[in-house]
């Protein structure tokens, strides 16, 4: 909810505006205070939530201190994806594949750190200290590239782009309410039907499918979405679909393919031994995701451009449709339901968005 599109909106406006300095620069100012006051709002409600936010989410108000570390540096995880995305936006690939790297790198070791001494207490401490040091890691970039950041920041935000930023927002608050609402509440009935653990493995194999997910997803969002941001017509968009399914489809099959075929020695080393029915859960959720990656074709062009209907109808649609597939097959096939449930969401939403974009594929 800080973030609501910021991402999106940048890439979009600093591809628009690149020949501009004056125009980046009030984009710069804009964007830089209208979402360092929406973190702060925000880290002021989550310090004063905390322990019903820990209750809500973990049945115990013990991990209401970690949730106010969190709180309190919210505005930097705010500014640091604010610097990602105008590097994004400026198409400099290859310095955000070297922050990736660090960032993680180093994210890594204080999280594994912070769980070996104090667990999940540690962990849950560790997401805060995080983004501290990626915020580090990336102002040290951006400091070395003063030339790139030559921006007047003036204390100005500009109502033109906040109509552009308010479209992408609330297309943003939709996933931001919806998503985490859904997957809450699948968790909770797994966990009303079954028991928290089964709940936990549920979660490990959405958390095994966001590795690959994220990997191929960050890929698409350096790449692919300037290039949806650059053009402008149904010929240069069906060009780009083309290149999208010919190469990033193909790719995307084999990651899958590999991760099924070694799913069971992935799982040893993401996971306890207590894991190991995500083995034969794993089918349904990589075949959901192939579905996904071929909406996504689609749904970053509606993104990029703001289709606001158009993604309304295509997040509502699936949502509703997984929780609802969810709750009907769960009592009969326990996680499997679950699962089947994923896949089947998404095969719907592919062919819904195909019906929205037909036109494409009647035209000459």
């Amino acid at each position: 909810m800080a973030t609501l599109g910021v991402n999106n909106s940048i890439v979009t406006l600093f591809v628009e505006n690149k020949e501009d300095p004056k125009e980046l620069s009030l984009i710069y100012s804009t964007f830089f205070w209208l979402f360092l006051a929406i973190s702060g709002v925000l880290g002021i409600v989550v310090l004063f939530c905390a322990p019903s936010i820990s209750s809500f989410l973990f049945y115990t108000t013990q991990y209401a201190t970690p949730i106010r570390f969190f709180g309190l540096f919210l505005p930097l995880m705010v500014i640091n994806t604010f610097w990602l995305a105008i590097y994004n936006g400026l198409e400099r690939y290859k310095t955000l594949v070297y922050l990736q790297v660090i960032s993680n790198v180093l994210v890594f070791a204080i999280t594994a750190y912070c769980i070996w001494k104090n667990q999940i207490l540690g962990g849950l401490f560790s997401v805060a200290l995080s983004e501290v040091l990626m915020v580090a890691v990336t102002f040290s970039f951006v400091w070395k590239d003063k030339g790139a950041f030559q921006f007047d920041l003036k204390k100005v935000i500009s109502p033109k782009y906040v109509q552009v930023i308010q479209k992408f927002s609330i297309m943003a608050l939709l996933s931001a309410v919806l998503v985490p609402f859904t997957l809450l509440l699948i968790r909770n009935i797994i966990v009303q039907h079954y028991s928290l653990q089964q709940a936990g493995i549920w979660d490990g194999v959405n958390r095994l499918s966001s590795f690959y997910m994220m990997f191929f997803s960050s890929g698409l969002s350096l790449y692919y979405m300037p290039k949806l941001a650059a053009i402008h017509t149904e010929t240069e968009f069906k060009k780009e679909l083309k290149s999208y399914y010919t190469i990033f489809v193909p790719l995307f099959l084999l990651i899958i393919i590999g991760v099924f075929v070694l799913k069971s020695y992935l799982v040893r080393i993401a996971f306890t031994a207590e894991f190991e029915p995500i083995n034969s859960l794993l089918i349904w959720q990589l075949a959901g995701d192939f579905f996904r990656i071929m909406t996504l074709a689609f749904g970053f062009q509606v993104v990029v451009k703001t289709m606001m209907k158009r993604y309304f109808f295509i997040e509502i649609l699936f949502n509703v449709t997984y929780g609802a597939l969810c709750y009907y097959w769960i009592e009969n096939q326990a996680l499997t339901g679950v699962v089947k449930a994923y896949f089947y969401a998404n095969v719907v939403c592919f062919l819904f968005v195909l019906f929205l974009f037909r036109k494409l594929f009647t035209s000459r």
